[in-house]
């Protein structure tokens, strides 16, 4: 009877913990707005994994602008000439979603990790806040193609062979 009382108080014990934790949270997470724009990505990272040579170069950023002023990405630039970016222009309005599209040159072999830094306008810093984006994955070379017919076989357009 004893260690079912002492369950019952443990139990009761850590419930109230993390009720009062998650509310704890939830209060910081309320006074943790800031005043101005907040560029929300979904992630920071994409992985094209394993594909083809010359096949898509196209990856797609998401993000929203969770603040309360216009978003502007001031400049994006790609790691290296393979690597190319390109980002609204126009300010991203509070609540509004937007998208980074990222171009790699797939006709490269190999593995790549490329990074695009983004320069926005968030933050106290009239410099504005930087962002660095990562697309990575690996290109494989296309397979060849067999020829369709072998030059020394019989044709049907080239008779008495």
């Amino acid at each position: 009877m004893k260690k079912f009382a002492l369950l019952v108080l443990c139990l009761t014990i850590g419930i109230t913990a993390t009720i009062t934790a998650q509310s704890d949270a939830k209060k910081a997470n309320e006074q943790i707005q800031v005043d101005g724009p907040t560029m929300e990505l979904e992630t920071t990272v994409v992985d094209y994994g394993e594909i083809l040579q010359d096949s898509d170069p196209y990856r797609y950023f998401e993000f929203e602008n969770t603040g309360n002023q216009p978003l502007v990405i001031k400049h994006a630039k790609g790691s290296c000439g393979c690597t190319v970016p390109e980002y609204p222009k126009e300010p991203i309005m509070p609540g509004e979603k937007s998208q980074i599209k990222v171009r790699y040159a797939t006709n490269r072999l190999n593995a790549f990790t490329k990074t695009i830094t983004l320069t926005t306008n968030e933050g106290s810093d009239a410099k504005g806040m930087k962002r660095v984006l990562t697309i990575k994955g690996k290109v494989l070379p296309k397979p060849t193609e067999p020829e369709a017919v072998p030059k020394s076989a019989p044709s049907i357009f080239a008779p008495g062979q």
